[in-house]
């Protein structure tokens, strides 16, 4: 992601900037894991709705392609899961994300130097920051279909 300042962006910018959401939960194990995602659901309103499907095959496509494997005699040697593969997929369009309060605070005590100038607080004094995301990120409706993988 790559620091924005709000003075510059758009006011069409600022108002479909994603929101930042960090979801906290304790483990069995005690261990505490944390992920962060975007709330996707105002891309809703200006995303045509073939662009927001995911490329995920139907259980139908599969099952069929199974019955003409097995037909076939074929031999399926392996099938695979690459996890988070689109998080490595480059955005093809330009995706704005704010992240508020104590999560926006904790970015930019990671990386003073680029994020801290960044850093402006709203009314209520809760500390902001606005993003253009680089990279897919979960919740997004693009994440799906942003991408080549580099």
């Amino acid at each position: 992601m790559v620091p924005i300042s709000k003075d510059d962006m758009s006011t069409e910018d600022r108002q479909k900037a994603l929101q930042y959401l960090m979801f906290i939960k304790e483990k069995r194990d005690g261990a505490i894991k944390a992920r962060g995602c975007a709330d996707g659901r105002p891309q809703r309103q200006y995303t045509e709705k073939g662009e927001a499907s995911s490329p995920t095959v139907s259980l139908e496509a599969m099952m069929i392609s199974c019955c003409i494997d097995a037909k076939e005699g074929r031999y399926v040697v392996v099938t695979t899961d690459i996890p988070g593969a689109f998080l490595h997929a480059n955005m093809e369009s330009r995706v704005h994300m704010t992240m508020e309060g104590t999560i926006a605070e904790h970015v930019a005590k990671l990386e003073p130097a680029i994020y801290r100038k960044y850093i402006w607080h709203d009314k209520k004094g809760k500390a902001m920051l606005y993003v253009r995301l680089k990279k897919a990120l979960y919740g997004m409706l693009q994440a799906g279909n942003c991408c080549q993988i580099h």
